[in-house]
């Protein structure tokens, strides 16, 4: 089971999430995000990731000239975009050297529109707030390699994994003490039971 941990913005939360044996580490770049952080910031935090660990730069409704300039200053290896961003901005970051990831809401996947990407992220309604979605709401899951989002939490992870199949999962505002704050113990219990 992938898992990523996305959002932080300290060393040691970074650290807990490399500890704790996390597949990847994410980092945003959106604007008005409260885990908004700044490249120089990020790159200070990618320095410490060991090899093996995937760092990601979260991205959303920003130009692709933006989005590489931001990826290339924090030294992320992949750009996880969320929105309508068109296939083109896909084909540019891949051709510039970064591995992708499209997230988009359950809501708005359908098959036939994302047979070509890479990997897909498949979040709640509302990205960010938190909130579950159900089995239901994905009868076809994709045919690519998949991470569950929303509403993920150490007391719901393994449940939600079984119930969906998913390749991986990515959490952020689950392993929180208040929006924004990560809580390395929870990110540790977090990643446990995503493994149980």
């Amino acid at each position: 089971m992938f898992v990523k941990v996305c959002g932080l913005r300290t060393p040691e939360t970074v650290d807990a999430a490399v500890e704790a044996g996390a597949d990847a580490v994410g980092f945003v770049f959106a604007p008005g995000s409260v885990r908004l952080i700044e490249p120089a910031d990020a790159a200070a935090l990618v320095a410490r990731v060991p090899d093996g660990v995937e760092t990601v730069g979260v991205f959303r409704g920003q130009p692709i000239e933006e989005v590489l300039r931001l990826a290339r200053e924090a030294g992320v290896e992949t750009i996880q975009l969320h929105g309508d961003e068109p296939g083109d901005h896909f084909a540019r970051a891949a051709g510039a050297g970064f591995r992708t990831i499209r997230a988009i809401s359950a809501s708005r996947f359908t098959e036939s529109g994302h047979a070509g990407d890479e990997r897909l992220l498949i979040d709640a309604t509302v990205p960010g707030s938190g909130a579950t979605f159900a089995p239901a709401d994905l009868p076809v899951p994709p045919a690519v390699d998949w991470l569950l989002a929303g509403g993920l939490r150490p007391d719901n992870v393994a449940e939600l994994i079984a119930a969906f199949g998913p390749s991986g999962v990515d959490v952020s505002s689950g392993v929180e003490s208040a929006p924004g704050v990560k809580d390395p113990a929870l990110i540790r219990a977090f990643v446990a039971a995503a493994r149980s």
